[in-house]
């Protein structure tokens, strides 16, 4: 089994590309999906953030937006919480990989926000990186709900530059030219990784 890693800075375009591998068939195991089932009603997550952060958990779910208050621009804080939630995920992504070998799946995908940072690459065979222009990151990020510059560029701070990325990847995916043009790249990646199976 081949195993792709797919990664790249925020507003990047990598929620959409997960979705194009899914539609071609290449089960996706999302990081932040995971996380966002940990700290839901009744995820595993749930008590120890309780404990480590009193007042987050709402209705038996973690409050995410209070939860975000106490660790924004908090690097302490924010070390806390991921010691609770990245094995939780790691554990996610082993179920994930063993059921995936147990069925003869040939590729799946790793995606990971932070892949470089938290070295997760050494999981991967080979790693994407989604990239596009900076002004089109900016652009995306600042149309959400509830971002603004400065949180932008509290995230940015923790992530690798794209251009660092890039220069690592076995493969860059634009997605700033278009739909239709991303699925291509992303094809010919597939296509690769299943010849790659043959030789594994």
């Amino acid at each position: 089994m081949v195993i792709l890693g797919l990664t790249g800075s925020i507003a990047m375009g990598k929620s959409a590309t997960a979705q194009m591998f899914r539609r071609l068939g290449v089960p996706v195991h999302d990081s932040d999906a995971e996380v966002h089932n940990l700290m839901a009603r009744g995820g595993a997550a749930v008590a120890a953030v309780e404990a480590a952060f009193p007042g987050v958990v709402k209705n038996g779910a973690v409050d995410r937006a209070a939860l975000g208050q106490r660790v924004f621009g908090r690097p302490d804080e924010l070390q806390k919480l991921e010691a609770i939630l990245h094995p939780l995920v790691g554990k996610s992504r082993e179920q994930f990989r063993r059921r995936h070998i147990a069925r003869g799946t040939p590729v799946v995908v790793y995606d990971i926000p932070l892949l470089y940072e938290v070295g997760a690459d050494a999981l991967c065979d080979e790693v994407v990186v989604v990239s596009a222009p900076k002004f089109l990151q900016r652009q995306r990020v600042l149309r959400r709900p509830g971002m603004s510059a400065e949180r932008l560029k509290s995230i940015l701070a923790r992530q690798m530059p794209d251009a660092d990325k890039r220069r690592r990847a076995d493969f860059v995916v634009p997605t700033g030219l278009g739909k239709a043009e991303t699925l291509r790249h992303i094809k010919q990646i597939v296509a690769l990784a299943n010849f790659m199976v043959g030789r594994h």
